[in-house]
């Protein structure tokens, strides 16, 4: 918090000269640091640019790990592996973390970043013909795209490891959208990939893409294309639903355009898997959030009605906005760690 990135590279430089391993720094240090800040952000507690400030030194932290001179580097002679982050993903630490895990285990890791564009994720796994690639992804939102780069790499022969919280629960969405394996962390990737990850058969491919039959309703689809127009009726009903609004400023009418967009985009998105644990999920976070800043969470549940009044023919839709009314109804207003919407 002091953006004392010399002091924050020496403390883990110290606890190194002392003993401790490169991969107990980076999974029992610098991870447990990063949730912290995800946590001090939720709570508003912190800005979001301390929250990327913070971040930034911790990335930089694990890149003088890298390179320290008292850090021994295996032999490479594991296998070949990508590790990348879901287009549109900027949350790259998690990634960077298995990255560097891997390397300690002996891997040779292609490290692709953040929002890795899933054309030139398969460019790159024609030129390497990798042993495995793992995908990693922290915003829910991006499962459709996820699914999209796990279903292409194993086209081309290339099995898919999944990990990082957009999966779900126990990685319950990269089985559904038909990832090889999930792992829970780093450790968990390193077992996972001893273990060995055959390459996928065209026959499993198909089942793939064959395992989501709900999509067939369109609901999804027209959601999405309609998300401009449900946003803005969405922002002009709620002025009626929540009289409050009337006297937000042009900042405030903005950062509530942005919530209801994440609502819908999670609405979509929960369409997509099948699943209203996604949306309830993220309601009951952003309910704590809002709290957090002096919004009253009920304001979530008036734009939830002025919602449902556009979706009357969707009959998915509604009931994933009935399973969210509920959820809210129920939920305690203390601020909890989520998926981080705004930093």
């Amino acid at each position: 918090m002091a953006g004392d990135e010399h002091r924050a590279v020496a403390t883990v430089h110290d606890a190194l000269a002392q003993g401790l391993s490169e991969e107990t720094l980076l999974l029992q240090v610098v991870a447990p640091v990063q949730e912290k800040v995800g946590v001090e952000w939720a709570a508003d507690r912190i800005s979001v640019a301390q929250e990327h400030a913070a971040t930034a030194i911790n990335e930089r932290v694990v890149a003088s790990l890298a390179h320290h001179p008292a850090t021994g580097r295996p032999a490479p002679d594991r296998g070949r592996v990508t590790v990348a982050c879901v287009d549109g993903e900027w949350h790259a630490l998690p990634a960077r973390l298995v990255a560097q895990v891997l390397t300690l285990h002996g891997w040779r890791v292609d490290y692709l970043g953040a929002q890795t564009p899933t054309s030139h994720l398969i460019a790159h796994l024609h030129l390497t013909n990798p042993d495995a690639v793992l995908l990693s992804g922290s915003i829910p939102t991006h499962l459709p795209t996820a699914h999209a780069a796990i279903t292409a790499c194993q086209a081309i022969g290339v099995p898919v490891l999944a990990g990082g919280r957009a999966f779900g629960p126990r990685g319950r969405y990269a089985t559904a959208l038909g990832a090889d394996r999930w792992a829970a962390d780093a450790r968990a990737a390193v077992a996972v990939l001893e273990a060995g990850v055959p390459r996928p058969s065209p026959s499993a491919i198909r089942h793939t893409v064959d395992d989501l039959p709900h999509l067939a309703d369109q609901e999804y689809t027209l959601v999405v294309r309609s998300r401009p127009q449900f946003v803005k009726q969405t922002l002009a009903d709620l002025e009626d639903r929540f009289p409050a609004m009337r006297a937000y400023s042009s900042a405030q009418r903005e950062r509530t355009a942005e919530d209801i967009a994440h609502i819908v985009d999670f609405l979509a998105t929960s369409l997509y898997v099948d699943d209203p644990d996604l949306f309830t999920g993220f309601l009951t976070w952003t309910a704590g959030i809002l709290t957090a800043r002096g919004v009253p969470a009920h304001s979530l549940a008036a734009g939830l009605d002025a919602l449902a009044d556009q979706l009357r023919d969707f009959p998915r839709a509604l009931k994933m906005i009935e399973h969210g009314r509920t959820a809210l109804t129920e939920h305690t207003t203390r601020p909890v760690p989520g998926p981080d919407m705004h930093a």
